[in-house]
């Protein structure tokens, strides 16, 4: 069974006091779903860069996930669509 970080047992812990009333929505790495995962230290800057010559604009909400891939918003050709830069620096729109 995986094991359950101290954030997480804490959030339970008040959901049941407040009588299971509360709905909790909290993100993966809040969760510390990254346990015993390597995050590299690239930075939304760096990212942002990698997207920008990569022929995007505007890059933004740049977020890096426990996948250790930068995940954001970038404009191509006058549209807006989901980004992702991976771990090597490879720009790709997310989905695809």
């Amino acid at each position: 069974m995986r094991q359950v970080s101290k954030l997480a047992r804490t959030l339970i812990l008040i959901a049941a006091v407040a009588g299971g009333a509360v709905l909790l929505s909290v993100s993966q790495p809040a969760l510390a779903a990254c346990e015993g995962e390597r995050i590299d230290k690239t930075t939304a800057d760096d990212a942002r860069k990698k997207i920008q010559a990569a022929g995007y604009t505007q890059a933004r909400d740049l977020k890096k996930g426990c996948d250790n891939f930068w995940h954001g918003w970038a404009m191509k050709a006058g549209v807006s669509v989901r980004v992702v830069v991976t771990p090597q620096g490879q720009v790709m729109e997310e989905g695809n």
